[in-house]
């Protein structure tokens, strides 16, 4: 698929070749310089350079870690035409202090109310859109289908089928989760599950956004549920101190059988010796009867700093870019799954299953610590941590929580 696109961008670039050029400048930070998603994005460029011939693209290309730092001094000071970013409270710092523009009449114009649907809450503040996704990928429970075959399990659809999997597992030496919460965001992925499917989306975000507490009878509800697995001995021992890779050894060997974790995670596994044949995906079962399915879905996105100087070029490029021709091609390359609905995903088994999960979704979670500020996700999810070790230390972790709460939302 790459080769593909970029033989259109040669063919358009050639048939271009006669048009007039103009000093229209279009300047764009892309913040990911892997092998794959630096493939993925300068295919997409290189494509939109040839269909405008006209603009002059400069690209700027840093590590993630680099650009969070950046992002706060280059929008105020030298900002791009556009930049990368994220959806969800990530952004809200920046459309609060309208350093983002609003690009709501271009989701009206291109169509993607009703193409992106699915992830246009993720996308929306104030009832504006500000931003065009490029990328996301699902999250759910990858699992090791040699084993539950050969133990007679089949997927669990619901909380109770869950455990019974997991006893049944316990029983025959097989932890039933493997996990790493060294680096604690893998823990606040279970912790997203267990209130997205015992609450539900609107639970989550005002929970992620400071308008419930903790201790909330409600969010005592979800560790009452995580206590289902963790007093058992369901998850892996040692896990605190273990990150995520390290903590896919056991499920390579057979010691765990089942892993919450992005689709990002596939390839770990395949290098860690499982075939396709031995691994399967389910989406998290049901907790709540009747609670509309929501997903973990982190995307990426392209924003319009309110001070860029081109922003025609860059309604153009974000245009360009939301197109399912375009984002089937990218995603391809990057192994992920395209935000519009009307792309086409490659024949990978779990990018097919991730776009059938996410695409029939009542709602798109960002992730803990995308949805929640900075200071309340890192206090949050130490506190997932310390649950998972000690689980008797509920009432003060929560009560931790609701006062670091109370000084974040000021």
């Amino acid at each position: 698929m790459l080769k593909s696109l970029m033989r259109t961008a040669a063919i358009l670039a050639t048939a271009a070749l006669a048009a007039p050029a103009f000093a229209n400048e279009l300047i764009i930070n892309f913040d990911d310089p892997n092998p794959a998603p630096k493939a993925g994005f300068e295919a997409a460029v290189e494509a939109f350079k040839a269909e405008y011939p006209d603009i002059s693209v400069t690209v700027n290309i840093n590590d993630r870690e680099a650009h969070k730092t950046a992002i706060r001094n280059f929008l105020s000071a030298d900002a791009p035409d556009i930049t990368a970013w994220y959806p969800g409270n990530r952004m809200a710092p920046f459309v609060n202090a309208g350093q983002f523009e609003d690009i709501s009449d271009l989701w009206e114009q291109e169509g993607l109310n009703e193409s992106f649907a699915a992830i246009k809450p993720t996308m929306t503040m104030d009832g504006k859109q500000w931003g065009v996704p490029y990328s996301y990928y699902q999250w759910g429970i990858y699992y090791r289908k040699d084993i539950f075959d050969n133990l007679g399990i089949e997927e669990p659809k619901t909380w109770d089928e869950l455990l019974a999997a997991c006893a049944k597992l316990k029983e025959n030496g097989i932890t039933p989760f493997t996990i790493g919460t060294k680096f604690l965001w893998t823990a606040a992925g279970v912790f997203d599950y267990l209130n997205l499917r015992t609450n539900g989306y609107e639970v989550h975000n005002d929970l992620t956004a400071g308008k419930i507490k903790y201790t909330d009878d409600r969010i005592r509800a979800v560790f009452d549920k995580w206590k289902e697995l963790i007093e058992p001995g369901y998850f892996i021992e040692n896990h605190a101190t273990m990150s995520w890779q390290d903590a896919v050894a056991p499920f390579a060997n057979g010691e765990a059988a089942m892993y919450v974790m992005g689709n990002f995670s596939v390839d770990a596994y395949k290098n860690a010796g499982l075939t396709y044949d031995q691994i399967d995906y389910f989406p998290f079962p049901e907790i709540t009867p009747g609670v509309p399915r929501a997903e973990e879905a982190p995307a990426d996105a392209f924003f319009i700093p309110s001070n860029a100087t081109n922003k025609e070029n860059a309604r153009k490029f974000l245009a360009f870019i939301a197109r399912p021709d375009i984002q089937s091609a990218w995603n391809e390359t990057i192994g992920q799954l395209p935000p519009n609905s009307n792309a086409t995903v490659g024949d990978d088994k779990f990018i097919q299953q991730g776009f059938e999960t996410v695409s029939t979704a009542a709602g798109l979670a960002q992730f803990y610590d995308r949805d929640a500020p900075a200071e309340m996700a890192k206090a949050g999810m130490e506190g997932f941590q310390e649950f998972m070790i000690k689980p008797d230390r509920l009432d003060a972790i929560l009560k931790r929580l609701d006062k670091i709460q109370e000084r974040v939302y000021k």
